[in-house]
């Protein structure tokens, strides 16, 4: 299976895109909307803001799809 690696995340707030490479030894907590400067968290349930507001879910979840990230 190969890893995207790359996500775009949407800003709930303001629903402003940009396309980021995610990290593949940790999990994104934090994410400061470069628009409004609205500070992402993961929504509850989630593990980080990639899998939350990304178009792609972090890698460790891409991975193994029945365990949550770190």
């Amino acid at each position: 299976m190969e890893i995207i690696l790359e996500s775009t995340i949407t800003c709930p707030n303001c629903g402003h895109q940009k396309e980021e490479t995610m990290p593949t030894d940790a999990c994104q907590y934090f994410y400061e909307c470069e628009n409004c400067h609205q500070v992402l968290k993961p929504k509850e349930g989630d593990c980080c803001v990639y899998c939350s507001y990304g178009s792609a879910p972090c890698p460790p979840v891409q991975l193994d799809s029945d365990q949550a990230c770190c």
